[in-house]
């Protein structure tokens, strides 16, 4: 018999300065479980991803990762108040009404992969 379960999905996210991006997810609030070999391993939640020691500005400008929340308030106030604008020089939009029925605010983290921040309207 098969066994087609699956554990877990994440995405390798590019970084133009590891140490840099590294440090920026942390501020966000995401938590650095592993880091070695160049990838680290951060979550929140049950939400995972990998950031690599790699960069290539065709696929760090051209990514984008939507982050599904119960709260776009609380984490929009969160964001903020982490001081990653003034930080990492990144813009935080707004929270906009979405005609496909979602609340959604959007960052670029320092590499220019764009996170896209969203609740369920």
């Amino acid at each position: 018999m098969s066994n087609l379960n699956i554990v877990e999905l994440k995405a390798f996210i590019p970084s133009k300065d590891f140490n840099v991006s590294k440090q920026f997810y942390s501020d966000l609030g995401f938590i650095k479980a592993s880091d070695q070999d160049g990838v680290a391993y951060f979550h929140c939640g049950n939400c995972s991803f990998l950031l690599q020691d790699f960069y290539n500005q065709s696929l760090a400008e051209n990514l984008m990762m939507h982050l599904l929340v119960e709260d776009i308030e609380s984490w929009h106030k969160q964001v903020i108040n982490s001081g990653v604008a003034d930080k990492y020089g990144v813009t935080i939009s707004k929270i906009t009404k979405q005609p496909w029925g979602m609340l959604d605010f959007v960052v670029h983290d320092p590499s220019g992969v764009l996170w896209r921040f969203g609740q369920n309207v």
